[in-house]
């Protein structure tokens, strides 16, 4: 199991590109930044990853919706071009909450949604043409973009999603889903040689329970949207607090090797507090 970093959300490229090249410093093999409401992920990590050779730069995730599939595998070969083949494209497709009411668009079938949308962008990223007419779009196109070849992985928590994980994609990122549900729910699902990036918050102290409260204030939002609460409630954890991974060096590294006895294939920490403390503990696992 590979272990990397879940870089926070920032404003900054340079504060972005700091953040790569102390990761790469640190000897970790990947970094992986969200797009959410600040940077534009693909664009960030072009510009800020270039800066920064060898570390592979993922997506956890860019959302699907927003962006055409054609849109997509564009942007995100220029920016594999940029970082001369490092990116790790992780798609998703957000939430009822966010696409809904925020864009507008339907969030009705969203398995089908992904399915489509993957006939069309898997194609393109592979330098091949796109050919396809689907219920809610279509692609015919080729693009001339350098940049081809990537790993595609999608955000995959229920069944239906797992399953084209599993057929089409190559992989899944994980994010609040604990060593229980992934050895008896997501790996049983993905044949041998797919990737499981699991991203978990983690913190090495001596507080436990100061630390789970923290985790569980900071990450609250997670434990009340569907997807991430059908993922905690097959845990048996009542919120997010509970998935993080806390404790001393021991009991953190016990429990990010779990994580890997459970089918994990890349562990991303999302480190949220006594920092250079957890950095250590996770600097000495890479050996």
């Amino acid at each position: 199991m590979r272990i990397g970093l879940y870089l926070s959300e920032s404003k900054d490229l340079g504060k972005l590109r700091d953040r790569i090249a102390q990761a790469a410093d640190d000897g970790f093999p990947s970094a992986w930044i969200s797009n959410i409401f600040g940077l534009d992920a693909l664009t960030a990590l072009a510009v800020a990853g270039s800066q920064v050779p060898g570390i592979e730069l993922g997506t956890a995730v860019v959302p699907t919706y927003p962006r055409h599939p054609g849109v997509m595998a564009q942007q995100a070969m220029t920016a594999n071009a940029a970082l001369e083949g490092r990116l790790a494209l992780g798609i998703g497709l957000s939430h009822q909450i966010v696409i809904e009411n925020m864009y507008g668009y339907s969030f009705d079938k969203p398995a089908r949604h992904m399915r489509e949308y993957l006939n069309v962008l898997l194609p393109l990223v592979r330098g091949e043409a796109a050919d396809f007419t689907g219920e809610t779009l279509q692609g015919h196109m080729r693009l001339s973009t350098p940049g081809a070849g990537m790993p595609v992985l999608i955000a995959a928590l229920a069944p239906r999603m797992l399953k084209l994980a599993d057929e089409l994609a190559d992989g899944t990122v994980l994010w609040m889903t604990g060593p229980k549900t992934v050895a008896e729910h997501v790996a049983p699902a993905l044949r041998p040689g797919k990737r499981i990036v699991c991203a978990l918050p983690v913190c090495v102290t001596d507080d436990v329970d100061g630390a789970r409260a923290k985790a569980a204030e900071a990450f609250a939002v997670y434990g009340q949207l569907p997807s991430y609460r059908a993922m905690l409630d097959r845990e048996g954890a009542a919120g997010p607090g509970d998935v993080a991974i806390v404790g001393d060096e021991d009991s953190v590294r016990a429990q990010i090797e779990a994580l890997a006895k459970s089918g994990v294939t890349d562990f991303v920490a999302s480190e949220y507090a006594e920092f250079p403390r957890t950095r250590q503990l996770l600097r000495t696992m890479l050996a």
